[in-house]
């Protein structure tokens, strides 16, 4: 954090910047929510559909591409390479995998929590690094999937953990005036970065790679 402040700085703001749509979403939500309207009914059915049409395309079909492009930069900064900012938009060269992977991987996630929560969290955490080996290592999404279980296994309570540990720091960060939040986003991008770099370096990549990539 303190070699790359700067640049992790400006990459969490740009994240920020393009989750404002979905947090105004939220927000309506939740004002529906407090004035004591039915909470499984969206308040994006007052709007247009074309306007919810949109939102859940940008949420499917942009956003995804910019959070993947931001895993690659943190993990870039915790090998203490040099990185570019506007690298950010590199998911944009490899669209169609981002999307489908990160579709596939929700699915799964959310289906695993559906059917009963400790499976769910299970889930998630052995598809922590999805987004890393896409970015990182280049695999389709078959792969990239395959491969984070592959490559979490044994790795779970350290995954959940920093999961955990996560929550705080980030509630920490809210009590220090909101402003707080944006540090603590850069510290827990970078430790998921880093603990995902520490992973690799100590496993044999034929173990999580395909064949035709090792």
């Amino acid at each position: 954090m303190k070699r790359y402040f700067l640049p992790l700085f400006l990459v969490v703001i740009v994240l920020a910047i393009v989750d404002i749509p979905l947090e105004s979403v939220r927000d309506g939500f939740d004002d529906d929510r407090e004035i004591g309207e039915d909470v499984f009914i969206e308040p994006l059915s007052r709007a247009p559909a074309i306007f919810e049409i949109m939102i859940i395309a940008y949420w499917l079909l942009f956003v995804p591409v910019i959070e993947y492009g931001a895993d690659l930069l943190f993990v870039q900064a915790a090998r203490r390479e040099a990185i570019n900012v506007k690298n950010i938009i590199i998911g944009f060269n490899d669209y169609v995998t981002i999307i489908l992977t990160n579709l596939l991987a929700g699915a799964l996630i959310g289906i695993a929590f559906i059917a009963l929560i400790i499976p769910g969290i299970i889930v998630a955490c052995r598809l922590a690094f999805v987004s890393y080996l896409v970015m990182d290592k280049g695999l389709d999404p078959i792969a990239a999937v395959e491969g984070s279980w592959k490559l979490t296994r044994g790795h779970g309570w350290r995954i959940f953990g920093l999961g955990v540990t996560s929550i705080f720091i980030f509630i920490g960060g809210l009590l220090l005036f909101i402003v707080g939040t944006i540090p603590a986003v850069i510290w827990i991008k970078s430790s998921f970065a880093s603990l995902y770099q520490a992973v690799v370096d100590e496993t044999d990549e034929t173990l999580y790679l395909p064949p035709q990539t090792a």
